[in-house]
């Protein structure tokens, strides 16, 4: 729909913009200015400012920029004229009148909308009725509540293929309106000397049928589960004047009032994704429908969280829908807008996991979902030899073509920077006895190919394979468990000044294998005799003054935390009392019994 200018600006001058936002974000005026914390990026530190007389809201952190029909297009998801229609009725402002062509197609639209509105009620019906009692069966083995089951309008479609065109055509739907809204196929044109024509038929039957709703939770279209042998076990409607697929998310305005609550959103890859997650008390789970992610629905997404997390089968399949929404995402990134991925065990999808193994198992594999950057990297490095200057150049040549999608420049340089600091440590040459650098393969060996975030397999100093990183213990094989073991040990004094404070003399005693790590517990010893009221955050920019920004980086990492889970910032005091004691004691014992064995 499109509305006159002088309209527009009229709507603008009338709203109250500091109000309106106000609502949703608690504005403080400073000058002229109205100031608060971004909704569009998670800060501590305002920088989301609302300017009244110039009518337009800009946050110096993430770049979001707007007036106030932009801001409730992207805080409530409503599409430009709904926004345009909600600020002008608190105004008090008439919409304009529509030409007579556009009042045709906006009462052809309503049609469209009802007929689909009456399939919905009618495949409601027949999954309540008697011949729903195999899809009713369906729905209760896979842990769906009666609630659930209304909650999402689920339906089904019977075997008989024109059953919905016969119910519908009783309502005064007729077939031309079935076809054009997506439900029935009509007959292709009789060839010459053909066969006669056939009968409309529907387009799902013997399915259980998942309501698909525009932003105004307005049924469009339809996905359909099949009970029976189909090549297709799922089936949406075709594209039409009401679905367009790629441009649309599975459940969305249900799951964006939760999203903006917990500013988090998980895309997964199908609808009983989607509802199971709801079920087990995720109901900020969106799907895409039917089709590989896209840009509208990445875009879409960054509408309601900065960091959406795709949450994929642990299959190939799910690694390779990882790499394609890494690259479709790669030119869309913006200053605090991304993508993390929870990619999940082999065999395992959203819905399975939490019915085996409890919402637990899912809440782990979020707090360690893998970062763009990270998938970035693995997948210029994955299965790839490094073992010359050739392939390292060409390694090199591979990132920086890819990073040279990146539109925005500011984002495009902060990647760069940091895939240089992690080609620097991948290729820098080791110091005198210091081991190579481990963690993220090296020079003359072939990248893990163990699925993204995985540990990686590596070998010991003996050749014998490393594949996990246990809990210390005497038996362990050296170089990767005792680096990631003092990482853990320096994270901790980070995140937990305490510890440094408390242990500094034993602390003063103790031999780092890696010379870089023994750098940094000088330098911590040397802050903690100086200046004894340090917090975390003073602790972290006097070592960023230092020059350990890029170890820092390295040490506060998911992938630390997840072996020593008493080391992450906010750990609980008595945790981390009770792990800290035993962790540093085994640590200490066993850098004094290898420096023993060095002795004799």
């Amino acid at each position: 729909m499109a509305f006159p200018p002088g309209f527009l600006d009229e709507l603008r001058a009338r709203t109250n913009l500091a109000e309106l936002i106000g609502r949703r974000v608690k504005l403080t005026r400073r000058g002229r200015e109205h100031v608060g914390l971004c909704p569009f990026h998670n800060e501590k530190t305002p920088s989301f400012t609302v300017s009244e007389d110039k009518g337009f809201y800009h946050c110096f952190g993430c770049g979001a920029h707007g007036d106030a029909i932009s801001f409730l297009m992207n805080t409530e998801g409503l599409a430009f004229p709904e926004s345009v229609e909600r600020l002008a009725g608190a105004a008090g402002l008439a919409v304009p009148r529509e030409s007579s062509e556009s009042k045709e197609t906006r009462d052809h639209r309503e049609q469209l909308l009802a007929t689909v509105e009456a399939a919905a009620g009618w495949y409601e019906a027949q999954l309540a009725a008697v011949g729903g009692a195999e899809a009713r069966a369906y729905l209760e083995r896979r842990g769906l509540s009666p609630a659930t089951v209304r909650a999402f309008r689920l339906g089904y479609a019977p075997p008989e293929r024109g059953a919905l065109r016969r119910a519908l055509a009783a309502q005064g739907f007729g077939d031309s309106l079935l076809a054009e809204a997506g439900l029935i196929k009509l007959p292709e044109p009789e060839e010459a000397g053909g066969a006669p024509e056939p009968e409309p038929r529907d387009y799902l039957f013997n399915r259980v049928v998942f309501p698909i709703t525009d932003s105004r939770e307005r049924v469009i279209a339809f996905g359909g589960r099949t009970l029976g042998e189909s090549r297709a076990k799922y089936l949406n409607s075709p594209d039409g004047p009401l679905f367009h697929k790629g441009h649309l998310l599975y459940n969305l305005p249900k799951a964006r009032q939760a999203a903006r609550s917990s500013g988090e959103l998980l895309l997964v890859e199908g609808y009983m994704d989607v509802i199971a997650l709801a079920e087990a008390g995720f109901p900020a789970a969106v799907a895409p429908l039917g089709t590989a992610l896209t840009e509208e629905q990445i875009g879409l997404a960054w509408r309601f969280v900065a960091e959406p997390v795709l949450c994929l089968d642990g299959d190939e399949a799910g690694r390779r829908a990882a790499g394609r929404a890494a690259e479709r995402a790669l030119p869309l990134l913006k200053p605090g807008q991304s993508l993390r991925f929870a990619l999940l065990p082999a065999g395992e999808d959203p819905d399975s996991l939490v019915r085996r193994q409890g919402p637990s198992a899912l809440r782990g594999l979020l707090q360690d979902a893998l970062p763009l950057v990270d998938l970035v990297w693995h997948l210029a490095l994955e299965g790839r030899p490094l073992d010359t200057p050739e392939r390292r150049a060409g390694l090199r040549r591979d990132l920086r073509e890819r990073l040279n999608r990146i539109a925005d420049k500011e984002v495009q340089s902060a990647y760069w920077d940091e895939m240089q600091a992690r080609l620097d440590a991948l290729f820098r040459r080791p110091g005198r006895g210091e081991r190579p650098a481990q963690g993220r393969g090296g020079p003359g060996r072939r990248a893990g190919r163990n699925g993204f975030g995985r540990p990686e397999r590596r070998l010991d100093r003996r050749g014998d394979p490393d594949v996990t990183v246990p809990p210390l213990s005497r038996n362990r094989p050296a170089t990767l468990g005792r680096l990631r073991h003092e990482q853990i040990l320096l994270a901790a004094l980070v995140n937990h000044p305490e510890l440094l404070f408390e242990t500094a003399e034993p602390l003063a005693a103790l031999s780092l294998e890696n010379r870089d790590l023994g750098r940094l517990l000088a330098a911590l010893l040397d802050l903690a005799a100086y200046h004894e009221d340090l917090d975390r955050s003073a602790i972290h920019g006097h070592l960023c003054d230092q020059g350990f920004s890029g170890l820092l980086a390295d040490l506060l990492h998911w992938r630390v935390y997840k072996v020593g889970p008493f080391a992450r910032p906010e750990a609980a005091p008595a945790e981390v009392k009770a792990a800290w004691g035993p962790f540093f004691g085994r640590l200490a014992e066993r850098r004094t019994r290898d420096e023993a064995t060095e002795v004799y």
